[in-house]
Order: structure tokens, then sequence, then C-alpha cells
């Protein structure tokens, strides 16, 4: 009897490797997609069964029916992905309420978030990016998020941005117009270069530069009752 030829993991059919890969961590997926061409197949592709059985595994039933929670996403990948770059409500003032969210930072590469500003701007709309070490909670009607050393914003009220508590106009443009609700708009991470805003596909020049080597999360500021935001994670996006 001739012994029996070994089958090299690489080999294995797909529906085998999405059985498999459906046991691992998430952060496990992202290395086997560089194991092979062969791996990477199986997992490349937003609709394929492992994003859908990791989806239902990590999203609770309540943000999955939730109509306005994930947009126009489609895919399993895609939801899951926003799931997990989303609002996080244990990092929130006490006056606001968040839908069931994830949390994830990042500190290296590019990413995009889209954000939706539903309602009154109020007299403090600011969006950014905020280390975990960022103030959650003040005292009157100012824009928090810029005011100490460990966040990044832009009020969409007065077209400023703000670090620090130092405050400069943005966009650097003679009376750029005004963020009007409903619109959208986009920023864009460089870790550990800068940060940049976008309104639709308008490009509205870098508001910061040296961010620092830390890691970083999507963050907004609010004082306006019953204000709505979303806030979507786009991914990594291609620079140029």
């Amino acid at each position: 009897m001739r012994p029996r030829r070994a089958v090299s993991a690489t080999r294995l059919p797909h529906e085998i490797l999405k059985r498999v890969f459906s046991y691992l961590y998430l952060r496990d997926l992202a290395a086997c997609m560089r194991v092979c061409r062969h791996w990477f197949s199986v997992l490349e592709h937003y609709c394929s069964p492992v994003w859908e059985y990791h989806t239902r595994r990590e999203v609770p039933d309540s943000a999955l029916s939730d109509p306005y929670m994930f947009g126009e996403l489609t895919s399993f990948k895609e939801k899951l992905r926003a799931f997990h770059f989303a609002w996080n409500p244990k990092d929130s003032s006490r006056n606001n309420f968040l839908r069931t969210n994830g949390k994830i930072g990042v500190s290296t590469g590019v990413h995009a978030w889209e954000i939706v500003w539903e309602g009154p701007l109020g007299t403090v709309a600011v969006i950014g990016v905020a280390t975990k070490h960022a103030a959650m909670q003040c005292h009157g009607y100012i824009p928090l998020l810029g005011s100490d050393d460990q966040s990044w914003g832009w009020n969409l009220v007065d077209n400023q941005v703000i670090h620090n508590g130092t405050m400069r106009p943005y966009p650097g443009t003679n009376n750029p117009p005004k963020y009007q609700p409903l619109s959208y708009a986009y920023y864009n991470l460089t870790l550990l270069v800068e940060l940049y805003f976008e309104k639709g596909s308008e490009f509205l020049g870098v508001a910061f530069t040296q961010i620092p080597p830390v890691k970083l999360y999507p963050a907004m500021c609010a004082v306006y009752g019953n204000t709505e935001i979303t806030l979507i994670y786009m991914g990594p996006t291609i620079v140029g």
C-alpha cells in the first residue's frame, strides 16, 4: 500500500477553509490573508460566509436590525468593520445616548470616517479625533473636543479647528461655506502625519500636521439637545 500523500493547508478547498476561518479570532484573519494567494482569495470577498459568521457572532441583533446603524453598507465585512470602529458608550458624556457600538482606535496607516450631523448644530458642533485620555465632559457651552492636548477638532459652527485650546480658521479660504445639517463630511487621518477633512468630494485642506504617535479614536462634541450624529468607518483610503 502506498503511503497517503499529505495535503497542504494552502491547497485545501475553499469550503473547508471557510469553516476553519470561522473559528479564528478576527485579529488572526488578517494574518491568514497574508499566508498565500489561495487563503487570500477565500477572505477577500466582502460577502464571504466567513464574514457573515463573524458579523452575526460579534454584532448584536439590535444593531444589525437598526435601519440607521450601517447606512448604505450592504456586505457583512463592511458592517463588522463599521461596528468595531463606531462610537463607544463607555467613552462619552453621561448626557449622551449611543446605540450599541464597539470601539477600535488607530495608530498607524491612513483611515477615513464619514459623518452626518442631523438636526441643528447649536453653538458647538465639533468633529475630530482624540486619545483615550481626552476630557469627556465639562460645564458650559464650549468646544470640549480640542480644548486640551489630547484631542483635535473642527467646529462646524464657526469653521475653526481647535487643539490644546488654540483656534484658527478652517478651511483656509475667504468666506468658506458653513456646514449644513444632513450633509456629509469626511475626515481622513494619516497617521502619524496629518488630519484633513472633505465635504462630499471637496477637499478642504490639511487641518492638523505632526499628529503624535499615539492611538486615536473618532470623536465629537455637541451641546444642542436631541442632536443625532452618525459615524461610519470607511476603512483605509488610497492616497493620491
